[in-house]
């Protein structure tokens, strides 16, 4: 069961890093840093949000519009924590003990 838990907060982690390097890919196309007419660009930007899209779409449908602002990154990013919190204190189930 270690092997469960440390898999479990593997996918946790490997996905807080994709979405900030996601949130900071979108902060620096929006400031005109980044250009998502350079094939590279484009390419990252097209395969993190096809990664992430599946997470945040059934969120937002939930949520209420709210215009330019979306929130469904932040409800992830709460959910990841709650997990990797709800994990930590089971660790026991996990572990044996």
């Amino acid at each position: 069961m270690t092997t469960l838990y440390q898999a479990l907060m593997l996918i946790l982690n490997v996905v807080w890093w994709i979405m900030i390097a996601h949130i900071i890919m979108s902060w620096l196309i929006n400031f005109q840093v980044l250009n998502l007419r350079q094939p590279l660009v484009a390419q990252v930007w097209d395969g993190l949000s096809r990664l992430l899209e599946p997470i945040y779409q059934p969120i937002r449908n939930i949520l209420p519009n709210t215009g330019g602002l979306d929130l469904a990154p932040l409800v992830v990013f709460i959910g990841i924590i709650i997990l990797q919190q709800a994990l930590a204190n089971n660790a026991g189930f996990f572990f044996g003990y």
